[in-house]
């Protein structure tokens, strides 16, 4: 296994001369971790992710996988790893079997029970032409070829798109898999449900730059707060919006639910002024804290 971080970059930056690509990301992802890269489209993921495996250059700085130079070593690098690109193509003529059969003979050969036990946890569609495929067939093959070879390294970019629920959850079976066998994923998505669901760290990039990285359990420690309160009448919410620190508050009825930053204290006392029925904390949700590094300006 990998000593030291599987992924490093310094520096590292492409610029597509239009505003858009990637600017001076400074990154580690360590052996086993299930790290997250969440952004909307043209943030900077696919970029970063082509720049890993040497599909296209960098203007400036380096990375370096699996302990290797990603461009001088671009060839065994791309062997180690497992890439689903996010804009997936094969050819249309071939089964899907026929696919996969490609992918096995470019590698070498993989074990043909583990390609075999992927094809039916994603129920993939061996026996007919790719142009007559789904995009979430096509997905599924995707999956297969880049998991088959049991790589020590997976680069996955926007893995889920197009899939059923049952095959996300699949999917999601399998990542904890190659998690708990020390093995390395790297993923992209638009979703934060998704990185919220798999993933120990995330970063977040906005217009091809870094503005954080770190775990799920740190970033739902400081997103907003929620308390849904019910009372036993009707109580007007504007007395919880006045209050230091809340960031909103709505009543449906005699329920209130109250966003808030910091200490629960001031919204507390204020209920307990009135009959409380119940309180339900609700769960810290990462779209408040992607909304607040999204809604500031893009300079």
């Amino acid at each position: 296994m990998q000593a030291g971080p599987v992924i490093a970059t310094r520096g590292l930056s492409k610029d597509y001369g239009s505003g858009r690509g990637l600017v001076e990301l400074d990154l580690e992802v360590g052996q086993g971790e299930v790290f997250g890269l969440l952004g909307p489209n043209g943030a900077g993921k696919s970029t970063m992710l082509r720049l890993l495996l040497d599909l296209i250059k960098p203007t400036a700085g380096s990375a370096r996988v699996l302990g290797l130079d990603s461009i001088s070593d671009s060839l065994e690098v791309r062997g180690r790893v497992g890439f689903l690109p996010g804009d997936l193509a094969l050819y249309p003529k071939l089964t899907g079997g026929g696919v996969l059969e490609y992918f096995t003979q470019l590698r070498g050969g993989v074990d043909r029970r583990v390609r075999d036990a992927l094809v039916e946890r994603f129920d993939a569609v061996l026996d007919r032409p790719i142009r007559q495929l789904s995009a979430g067939n096509r997905q599924k093959l995707g999956l297969v070829q880049a998991f088959m070879h049991e790589p020590e390294l997976l680069i996955l970019d926007e893995p889920i798109a197009g899939l059923d629920p049952l095959v996300q959850r699949s999917f999601h079976s399998l990542l904890s898999e190659v998690r708990a066998q020390g093995r390395t994923v790297l993923l992209s998505s638009h979703t934060l449900s998704e990185v919220e669901r798999v993933t120990d760290r995330l970063a977040i990039l906005r217009n091809g730059r870094l503005v954080v990285v770190d775990s799920v359990e740190n970033l739902r420690r400081v997103a907003v707060q929620r308390l849904e309160i019910e009372f036993a009448a009707p109580v007007d919410p504007a007395e919880f919006r006045a209050l230091p620190g809340v960031v909103d508050a709505a009543a449906v009825d005699a329920t209130v639910t109250v966003s808030f930053e910091g200490s629960a204290d001031p919204v507390v006392k204020v209920a307990a002024s009135h009959y409380v029925r119940a309180v339900r904390p609700q769960d810290g949700d990462l779209e408040d804290i992607f909304l607040r590094y999204y809604r500031t300006d893009t300079t």
